[in-house]
């Protein structure tokens, strides 16, 4: 193993889709503020941003083309961190209506989903009794009712459209049985290795936030993939930090951000992306990690580079 190769890269979910704005002022939703956050999370550290669109008037989640119009060329003119886009930012839409910002503005990566779930946050609900937004609860409260569609007919519908784009994705993976999914579609031929995956732990709906779900996890990747897979770790909420640390000491990638957690530590809310993004580099090295830039982050990835997006 090279030295490049065990550098860790840091990847930032910088808005999400699950956390609305009455929990938090520090999630971005105006397109300015999703730019100025995700610029801060790669001076902090950051090689790989990964981006939602969200409404500007009222932070509602947006998958329109022109929402990430709004920002991703001020990221870009600033920052040469690695731009990922999500392809899951809604539960109410097609997957074929979910990547139209990805065949617009040719990323060198996407989030792909592996499959299915009951994606829910509708606990997070009980915790608030006044909302700066109307869509707020009911978009919480009614999740208990969501299927988030990720077909096999779905992914390879996806991976056949992007397919001349160059994209490579970050196959989101919430439960053991979607490793399977993402290895019958290797199978099929749909995706070459080597692939990266990024384990989703403590979602509802998923797998657990437990250190033993991580490690069965990673057990059953190395079975299926071998040494054909890079791998990182999402905690979601108060796990972020503590799984982040545990998946870099197992060899692989972290992801922080406020899509995936609020939080800066237990019962604290982060002021910022950059915030948890500097706690998780400071945390990594002061164990001995070395930390990816955007370029080392590309060469390890194999990816197509920024020269070849198209905003």
């Amino acid at each position: 193993m090279t030295k490049l190769s065990r550098k860790v890269i840091i990847t930032c979910a910088v808005t999400g889709a699950i956390h609305t704005p009455t929990m938090s002022d520090a999630l971005p939703y105006r397109p300015e503020d999703i730019a100025r956050q995700a610029i801060e999370a790669a001076e902090a550290g950051a090689a790989v941003l990964h981006l939602h669109a969200r409404h500007p008037e009222t932070g509602a989640v947006s998958i329109e083309p022109e929402r990430f119009q709004a920002f991703l060329p001020a990221i870009r003119a600033a920052t040469g961190a690695v731009v990922n886009l999500s392809t899951g930012g809604s539960l109410n839409h097609t997957v074929a209506e979910r990547i139209a910002p990805a065949l617009r503005f040719s990323p060198e990566m996407c989030s792909l989903n592996m499959g299915s779930m009951n994606f829910s946050m509708h606990p997070l609900a009980q915790r608030y009794r006044q909302w700066k937004f109307d869509w707020e609860e009911p978009y919480l409260r009614e999740s208990d009712g969501y299927i988030f569609r990720n077909t096999f007919r779905d992914i390879g519908m996806a991976a056949r459209a992007l397919e001349t784009h160059g994209i490579k994705f970050e196959h989101e993976c919430y439960d053991v049985g979607q490793l399977y999914n993402l290895k019958f579609c290797m199978d099929s031929g749909l995706f070459e290795a080597p692939v990266f995956i990024q384990f989703v732990l403590g979602i509802l709906g998923g797998i657990g936030a437990d250190l033993e779900n991580l490690v069965f996890m990673k057990r059953t990747a190395d079975k299926l993939f071998g040494t054909g897979y890079q791998w990182s770790v999402l905690g979601a909420g108060a796990s972020q930090m503590q799984l982040a640390v545990t998946a870099a000491t197992l060899g692989g990638h972290v992801r922080v951000g406020l899509e995936d957690s609020l939080q800066i530590a237990r019962g604290e809310l982060a002021t910022s992306n950059a915030q948890q993004v500097a706690k998780v580099r400071r945390l990594l090295e002061e164990l001995g990690h070395e930390i990816a830039t955007p370029e080392e982050a590309r060469a390890m990835l194999a990816l197509k580079g920024a020269d070849r997006v198209a905003f």
